[in-house]
């Protein structure tokens, strides 16, 4: 590692990382996809030469320096490689994401201007040919997947790999102007764009430098120890900073590979078969593996699960103690070893983590049982807390200091402060430069003194260092009582339970709280299914008396749980509904990263809303929807408004 880092240092852009990988790692292998079944790999030297052709490509179509590329598809190792050319000949590469539908994809790619636009497939082009009238400045498409393509008008779309080559004849043309633009990147000339998900309103472009990207980078591999030995499965959105960080700045970082999965159907086979050393999962994904777990293990034999719990149980006591490498006696550790032969290293394998020597969770907090669950197996699973506008990292959990109601000590290079009303600051290397063409968002968010306004509350421990998060600052605020309103707090709580999917709380200047409620579809399904209840519809599942009965056992065990905090105790649920339809990005009720619109929520359902406050026992409603292909529709039911039993003690004791 300080032999790759000797090398590194200088090279102040991703290109420059590119080159000195192509001769540092020439026969290494730097990208890795499953496509047919078959995995196929390009080593960091065939990799330059890949980007080089694009590079030349792209100079051959008449890209400029500071042109916008937009590049939108899955995650593959061209769409990677196109992020790095674009890079190459002075353009920004601005990722999107994959899901979004036609008029989202419009907004950023007027809003950056963007001439070019790389695509994954058919899909994705016809969503673009869709808006192109939307987009005066738009000038090509160029395409990786050919299936579909053959008819359409060519006079605006190329095929990636027809870029490629009309790249390599013309490279005695181009090549000099190549090496000019790209030897013209310092540390300060922008890397990336990336757009927020627009919580709150439309998203922003968040303008990285390559100072940004690098230096975070390097802080947070040094942080964790990261080599060039390393295996990643890349399977997040490309759009999302997360993954820019890990696949690119890390992974160019390090030169370590990056390995692309043949679908977001095939991902947990891949991850099984790839075994990745280094890998990072939303809690959301977590929690699915854990609940696909737990399902199985329901139809096991009855042996098998007598020594799966058996052995888990043992696991929960001193796993967690062994991986920290605090003192644990013989007996246990001898217990443990027969426990990881027989359940816990099979285990690992199966959810395709036996190697992971690092493991990051982030974007959302995790169940503390769920955290516990993993880390109980051996596998150093922790906590990061960051955002696109700090290049990720602003706080990491250090190895023997894993703890799950916390997200860690800052980041190396990053310093933190908390205001009287108690909103995080933070100030670091990886501090964005700005939001593209919006300068008020730029000066309200990025002080002159380079602190950033994180929008997230919260408290720095006495003695530990580590930072505690409460909640989003402008979603804190207080009963009618005076008593702290924090939704986020008792939501994940709630999303703990493997059949609760999504918490949506309600209560600010209220005497008390409500909540809408998800199911997960998967984990209910499977166990109505064990208990031979029929149902057509997660509607009608969502409805069953005896999913709400359930549902209602864990609202009021969280109630007893919130109750024994003071400070929070007012947020107990006094009464809930579980919704008809899940909350879903495509009908504007969740961002493309999973966060919860709010207000939209709060505004398009305010009628049940309203029913919870009034005391009404049903509510009839009728909700727009969006179809997969577009087309607009709505459902109509009628839910059950359920009651639950709080607990009044804490709340008087709070008062006095």
């Amino acid at each position: 590692m300080d032999t790759t880092q000797t090398a590194a240092e200088g090279a102040q852009s991703l290109p420059a990382l590119l080159h000195r990988n192509a001769q540092t790692f020439a026969s290494a292998p730097a990208y890795r996809e499953k496509e047919f079944g078959i995995w196929q790999c390009w080593s960091w030297s065939e990799t330059a030469q890949e980007i080089e052709a694009l590079a030349l490509g792209l100079l051959n179509l008449g890209v400029r320096e500071g042109d916008f590329i937009a590049i939108i598809g899955r995650n593959r190792p061209y769409l990677y490689w196109s992020m790095v050319a674009a890079q190459s000949v002075g353009a920004v590469p601005v990722p999107l994401y994959q899901d979004a539908v036609a008029e989202e994809m419009a907004y950023v790619l007027s809003h950056c201007g963007a001439r070019f636009v790389i695509v994954s497939d058919q899909e994705q082009a016809d969503k673009v040919i869709e808006i192109q009238d939307q987009l005066h400045q738009f000038e090509h498409l160029i395409y990786l997947d050919p299936r579909g393509m053959r008819k359409y008008d060519h006079h605006q779309l190329h095929q990636f790999s027809h870029v490629q080559d009309q790249g390599r004849a013309a490279r005695d043309e181009w090549i000099t102007d190549l090496h000019t633009r790209r030897d013209k990147l310092t540390y300060d000339s922008t890397c990336v764009m990336l757009y927020t998900s627009g919580t709150t309103g439309k998203p922003k472009g968040v303008v990285l430098s390559n100072r940004n990207v690098i230096e975070s980078a390097k802080n947070a591999s040094d942080f964790d120890g990261l080599t060039s030995n390393e295996d990643i499965l890349s399977y997040l959105p490309m759009a999302w900073v997360g993954d820019f960080i890990f696949s690119i700045g890390q992974a160019y970082w390090c030169g370590f590979c990056v390995n692309c999965p043949e679908s977001a159907d095939t991902m947990i086979t891949d991850l099984r078969e790839i075994g990745p050393t280094y890998f990072f999962a939303p809690p959301r994904v977590f929690e699915t593996q854990l609940t696909s777990v737990m399902i199985r293990m329901e139809d096991a034999a009855p042996l098998k699960k007598r020594m799966f719990h058996h052995f888990m149980s043992h696991a929960k006591k001193v796993g967690g103690l062994i991986l920290d490498g605090k003192p644990v006696d013989l007996a246990d550790r001898l217990k443990y070893a027969i426990g990881n032969a027989l359940v816990y290293g099979p285990l690992k394998d199966t959810l395709g983590l036996g190697r992971v020597r690092v493991g990051y969770t982030a974007g959302e907090a995790i169940g503390p049982e769920i955290f516990e669950f993993y880390r109980s197996l051996g596998i150093n699973l922790k906590q990061l807390y960051g955002q696109t506008e700090a290049t990720v990292f602003i706080t990491v959990q250090p190895d023997g200091e894993v703890r799950p109601d916390t997200v860690g000590v800052p980041a190396p290079d990053v310093e933190i402060r908390i205001e009287d009303s108690g909103e995080i600051f933070y100030r670091s290397p990886g501090v964005f430069v700005e939001y593209y063409n919006n300068p008020d968002s730029t000066a309200s968010t990025k002080d002159a003194e380079g602190w950033v306004a994180t929008g997230d509350a919260g408290f720095i421990e006495e003695g530990s260092g580590h930072l505690r998060i409460i909640d989003r600052a402008k979603d804190v605020g207080k009963m009618a009582d005076g008593s702290m309103f924090a939704p986020k707090y008792v939501e994940n709580k709630l999303k703990f339970y493997p059949d609760i999917l999504e918490v949506v709380l309600f209560g600010n200047t209220r005497d008390r709280c409500v909540a809408f409620i998800n199911i997960d579809l998967t984990a209910v399904g499977n166990w109505a299914e064990r208990n031979n209840i029929a149902y057509a519809s997660y509607q009608e599942l969502a409805g069953n008396p005896r999913v709400l009965e359930t549902i209602q056992e864990h609202v009021e065990a969280v109630n007893r749980s919130v109750a024994e905090d003071p400070m929070l105790s007012g947020c107990q649920v006094h009464r809930f509904v579980v919704l008809h339809k899940e909350l879903d990005a495509d009908d504007g009720e969740m961002t493309r990263t999973r966060k919860v619109r709010r207000r939209i929520v709060e505004e398009k359902f305010a009628d049940i809303i309203a029913a919870l406050y009034d005391g009404s026992e049903r509510v009839s409603t009728v909700t727009e929807v969006t179809y997969e292909d577009g087309r607009k529709g709505s459902i109509s039911a009628t839910l059950d408004i359920c009651d639950a039993s709080v607990v009044p003690i804490a709340r008087q004791m709070a008062a006095e």
